[in-house]
């Protein structure tokens, strides 16, 4: 009997198979796109049934370029599968088995961009709990993602899974994952790299568990320098690792720039780039001749800042090299696959989008934009979106009023549902707590020396000074809790240029750390009692310095920079 197959893709060839399923490359019939699609074996049971779908919505919760994406789960009758982005690379754990022991350059960069992707699935409230070379891929461009969300649970669920070599002491107990169970197991893949063995051995269950919970942590195997991360992340109690995956990646830095110099990551990412690139015979899309294998390799080796796409694989089985279950590219395949699998029909199968988050407490998701949304006029801008998105003409100051300035800001909902009743009096800071949504600042706002947000950029016509304050604002969907900027822990994780209709913005990208007013200590910026807590959130913002316009997204609005690449100008 043929096996199902999801409709209008084309597979190319399989990249692995276990007693769960199978996954494969693929490509789209009509548009070529390469995509990799991990199928659950029709006669699987109702637990590993809800299984797949848990992994499909954990995957499908976590927007990150660190980070596999996934395009859409696709049931039809008794059969099951879940299409994901297909990018070439080579598993970390091959790199491992080559050149362990690894520069601390290289072992640093992995370690980061590990951290990146965790914190990305921490701030949706998913812990991985599957953290292991096998599963972090290092494609040519030198930069590491992390994939297969296949154990993934809802942060402070139970937690009695994990692979032992890597499992910390919590997993063993049985007790709630949380971030620092994954900063545990993303530093004792550190130390592997940095020594060339795993911190506890090879040994029985038994022994690993031992070592795992009741052996001090074996620092003193790793450059000294190196030695406090070691301490910090492998610590027995979660308590004593630090709060997220994103404040560890502030401590990585301080402790990395200090030891090696200033330019220490491009360093290592030249150095993974080319082990990356030696193992080219391993990338699954270049062995099936769908993307040359170095592409890419060179620019990005010398590029510290270039972010790629993240890859996808799955736990249903391994095939050839360390686990590989599916393939990783390049930016450009991102771009391609953006539109041409999350606008496709299924032809008859019910298909569970997962480019979007989850339903958050206080609101209902955003609609996830495709390629045949609707107008829609954002000052300047016209944009393609879902009709649930909505423009509003922000009001303007009073001292814009006086000056005789006429209102050119605007704020985009994103919902459908609100929980505050005054959701639409829009201002400057607006609900945005509680309303998904992005802004997109005018000249008349930017200019405005009275402005809050004006300040910075009066003086040094860039948004970057923003972040050496407060911002003044509440973390999205957490009405409670407040930002605070690059002094207090916001971590810049992207700095270039993006498209915006035909014309290139700067774009930046932060991860900011939000703080809880408990009375227990005092506000790093001055303005009350406050503690920082492990919630975060991403923070993107698309800057036009001659034009004064300022994009700002804090909810990560599901495929808002593709929407953005197609706008047009007036």
């Amino acid at each position: 009997m043929a096996q199902w197959r999801v409709p209008e893709f084309d597979e190319v060839r399989e990249l692995g198979r276990g007693a769960q399923g199978r996954v494969v490359l693929a490509r789209h019939a009509v548009r070529g796109t390469p995509v990799a699609i991990k199928y659950l074996t029709a006669d699987a049971g109702p637990e590993a049934r809800d299984r797949f779908r848990d992994e499909a919505r954990m995957l499908g919760r976590v927007d990150d370029p660190n980070v596999a994406r996934l395009y859409r789960l696709v049931e039809h009758g008794d059969d099951i599968a879940i299409v994901m982005e297909a990018v070439d690379g080579v598993p970390f754990k091959e790199i491992l088995r080559r050149h362990a022991p690894l520069e601390p350059e290289a072992a640093l960069t992995v370690l980061k961009g590990s951290l990146l992707g965790l914190a990305a699935a921490h701030a949706a409230g998913v812990v991985h709990r599957d953290y292991k070379p096998a599963n972090v891929i290092v494609p040519a461009d030198g930069r590491s993602r992390l994939i297969d969300f296949g154990i993934a649970v809802v942060a402070g669920a139970a937690s009695a899974e994990g692979t032992p070599l890597y499992m910390a002491p919590e997993q063993w107990r049985g007790e709630p994952a949380t971030p620092a169970t994954d900063v545990y197991a993303a530093t004792c893949v550190f130390y592997e790299a940095l020594t060339g063995r795993r911190p506890y051995g090879t040994g029985d269950r038994a022994s690993i568990m031992a070592g795992h919970l009741h052996e001090a942590v074996p620092a003193e195997h790793v450059p000294e320098p190196l030695r406090p991360l070691i301490a910090r992340g492998m610590a027995k109690d979660p308590a004593e690792r630090p709060v997220s995956a994103s404040a560890f990646v502030g401590h990585l830095d301080d402790v990395a720039g200090a030891a090696y110099g200033p330019d220490w990551e491009s360093r290592g990412v030249r150095v993974l780039a080319g082990a990356a690139v030696a193992l080219a015979a391993l990338f699954p899309l270049a062995a099936a001749g769908l993307f040359p294998a170095g592409a890419g390799a060179g620019a990005a080796a010398g590029a510290a800042g270039s972010a790629g796409a993240a890859g996808a694989a799955g736990s249903a089985g391994s095939a050839g090299a360390g686990g590989v279950l599916a393939a990783v590219g390049t930016k450009a395949s991102v771009a391609i696959a953006a539109t041409a699998v999350a606008g496709t029909a299924v032809g008859g199968a019910a298909a569970y989008r997962a480019a979007q988050p989850g339903p958050a407490p206080h609101h209902a998701a955003a609609a996830s934009p495709t390629p045949s949304g609707v107008p829609l006029r954002i000052g300047p801008l016209t944009v393609r979106a879902p009709a649930t998105w909505k423009a509003h003409l922000i009001p303007y100051t009073p001292s814009g009023e006086h000056l005789g300035r006429k209102p050119d800001s605007y704020y985009v909902s994103t919902w459908t549902t609100c929980k505050k009743t005054d959701a639409l009096e829009v201002s400057l800071a607006a609900s945005q707590a509680w309303c998904p949504g992005f802004r997109v600042y005018g000249a008349s706002l930017l200019t405005d020396p009275s402005g809050y947000i004006a300040n910075p950029f009066s003086r040094t016509d860039t948004y970057a000074s923003m972040f050496t304050q407060d911002e003044g604002m509440n973390c999205p969907d957490h009405d409670e809790l407040r930002a605070v900027g690059a002094a207090y822990g916001a971590v810049k994780t992207a700095d270039r240029l993006a498209p915006v209709g035909p014309r290139k913005a700067e774009y930046r990208e932060w991860r900011v750390p939000c703080y809880t007013r408990d009375k227990t200590t005092r506000d790093p910026d001055g303005y009350g009692p406050s503690r920082r807590t492990s919630i975060s959130y991403v923070e993107r913002m698309w800057y036009f310095p001659q034009s004064k316009i300022l994009i700002v997204d804090q909810w990560s609005t599901p495929g808002l920079d593709s929407v953005l690449a197609g706008a047009t100008w007036t």
